[in-house]
């Protein structure tokens, strides 16, 4: 590389790793005027947080940047590298700081997800006595990673997949930036390339930026300037179809495989699944239509569509590239020969449109939970009916508001699974009218 300094040798993503706020990009629901981090840093008071999102969104630099802000002394642990004897050793010099500096230590546990259960445990009275500010960084669902003491103690902030203006920022800055980017190259980016290379990093910064060092790598050997789609391609090992990830070739091309699969074509499903994978396109992202589809256009008439959808996508996350890509054809070709329904999307759209409507109209009584002496003075839970306690294990009683009696929002079709929900609400319904009748003479 055709540069200097005491950084060269660090990697291009740490070197251009944001040190202010003022220098992050991405992420504008949390940073914008107003929005909580904002806030925190104004404050300059931090909680514990879990910062929950896809990679290369920037939660270890907004850890960090949040650390200096306090300046509390800013200790970073791997979930992969360490385990409770460090824990100790990091709650000893949390106390040692505390008592002789009168300094706060914000710890930050980068894949807290892979933490268990009794390495969590160690955290959790020192993060309760106030001893150590937890910012935890996780790609998984922190619902189901971190324990429940834990996270009720923590705020969750979900960082976004960055946009493709956030990438172009990115890249715009490390190709002109002479100090720790690679302005010294004066690489310059045919158009098409540099389109091309923000649309296969999918929203990942470290993505973005390891490819451009490879690509500096390039024309550092062989003094090009220009930087081409060839280029790209050799560097981030992906071939460039007639396909853009942002543009009308990616919107036909997906809009073919979602209407092959909802016309039940397993042959056309299959072609267009393929060419999207062939030209680029993030199988993640295909596993996410894949998901939607299966709720969307299947849902109850094959419940086993949605199981299968979300199996394809833990099994290519396991599996990558190419292996991978076959659990996403075993879904297509499952999802496309399902039988189909919308029935219950058609459902979900109306009743967000009669709430729109009708605001929020207050809970039936008799359904209410009364906890307390008072709510059961008030009428709360009066005149429930335990289903289980009913003949048939059906209860007569209503579920709606009183303004929405008596409306009927799921309509089942008579396809497949669907059929025999259709049949079974029919029944049920034919069971409460003639136990209403009779209780009527």
């Amino acid at each position: 590389m055709k540069q200097s300094g005491p950084q060269t040798t660090a990697p291009l993503a740490e070197r251009m790793r944001p040190q202010q706020i003022k220098d992050f990009i991405g992420q504008e629901h949390l940073l914008g005027k107003d929005k909580i981090l904002s806030r925190l840093l104004s404050q300059q008071h931090i909680p514990s947080l879990i910062l929950w999102g896809p990679p290369g969104t920037g939660k270890t630099t907004l850890a960090r940047i949040l650390a200096r802000s306090t300046d509390a002394d800013f200790v970073f642990f791997s979930a992969v590298l360490s385990g409770v004897k460090e824990i100790r050793e990091i709650v000893a010099q949390a106390t040692e700081r505390k008592n002789s500096e009168h300094k706060a230590t914000i710890l930050f546990v980068d894949e807290i997800h892979r933490f268990n259960k009794s390495q969590q445990d160690g955290f959790l009275p020192h993060v309760e006595s106030g001893l150590l500010t937890l910012i935890g960084a996780t790609t998984e669902n922190p619902s189901f990673q971190v324990i429940a003491p834990l996270l009720s103690r923590c705020r969750v902030l979900v960082l976004n997949p960055l946009t493709p203006e956030n990438l172009r920022a990115i890249a715009e800055r490390t190709l002109t930036d002479r100090e720790n980017g690679l302005g010294s190259l004066q690489l310059h980016f045919e158009e098409r390339a540099l389109e091309h290379l923000i649309a296969m990093t999918d929203g990942d910064a470290r993505n973005l930026l390891n490819s451009l060092e490879i690509i500096a790598s390039f024309c550092d050997s062989s003094s090009c300037a220009e930087v081409t789609m060839a280029m790209v391609e050799e560097a981030i090992q992906r071939r460039s179809l007639r396909y853009d990830a942002d543009g009308e070739e990616h919107y036909n091309l997906i809009s073919a495989l979602h209407k092959s699969l909802r016309d039940s074509d397993p042959d056309g499903a299959l072609y267009w699944l393929v060419r999207m994978l062939v030209a680029g396109e993030e199988p993640l992202y295909i596993a996410r239509r894949l998901i939607r589809f299966a709720s969307e256009d299947i849902g109850i008439a094959d419940s086993q569509a949605l199981v299968i959808a979300l199996q394809a996508r833990e099994g290519y996350h396991i599996l990558g590239s190419p292996e991978g890509e076959l659990a996403l054809a075993q879904a297509t070709v499952y999802l496309a020969t399902a039988p189909k329904s919308n029935a219950v999307y058609m459902a979900y759209n109306q009743v967000k449109r009669t709430i729109e409507e009708t605001g929020t109209l207050p809970v039936p009584l008799h359904i209410r939970n009364a906890p307390t002496k008072l709510m059961k003075q008030l009428g709360y839970g009066k005149d429930y009916r335990y289903a289980h306690d009913q003949d048939e294990g059906l209860a007569d009683q209503e579920h709606l508001p009183d303004e929405l009696k008596g409306r009927t929002f799921y309509n089942p079709t008579n396809r497949g699974y669907e059929a025999i929900v259709k049949d079974r609400l029919h029944k049920w319904k034919q069971i409460l009218a003639e136990r209403r009748r009779e209780n009527s003479r």
